[in-house]
């Protein structure tokens, strides 16, 4: 009895941390209906993705300029970087996308998959 309520309680602390370490983040705020300043936190992964790619797609109309602030982004995968690409097509037919603050990590998988070649990333 007292293995199943730990084998319970070890699933039930599992789960929370599945939840919890897929937790995105999404600030929105567009100015003078042009500029859309978009802050991510969290983990961009399969499971947040289409997040971020639904607040961008219901935003991009008339915008610009999208300013993407990664400061707080602690990890971005496949599908993430798919979510960028998608947007840059976007604005490099209707203005300017620019990455802010993105951490070493983050950095390092731009690095790897030539990102930085193709996205406009500041420091």
């Amino acid at each position: 009895m007292t293995v199943a309520i730990f084998a319970v309680s070890v699933i039930v602390i599992m789960e929370l941390y599945v939840k919890e370490a897929n937790v995105l983040k999404i600030d929105l705020a567009k100015e003078n209906e042009k500029e859309l300043y978009i802050k991510v936190s969290g983990r961009l992964d399969t499971t947040t993705a289409p997040e971020l790619e639904e607040s961008i797609r219901e935003n991009l109309e008339g915008t610009e300029a999208l300013v993407l602030d990664f400061e707080n982004l602690d990890y971005i995968s496949s599908a993430g970087l798919r979510v960028l690409l998608s947007a840059q097509k976007i604005m490099n037919r209707q203005g300017n996308m620019v990455i802010k603050n993105a951490n070493e990590e983050v950095m390092e998988i731009f690095e790897v998959t030539g990102f930085v070649d193709i996205l406009n990333i500041e420091s």
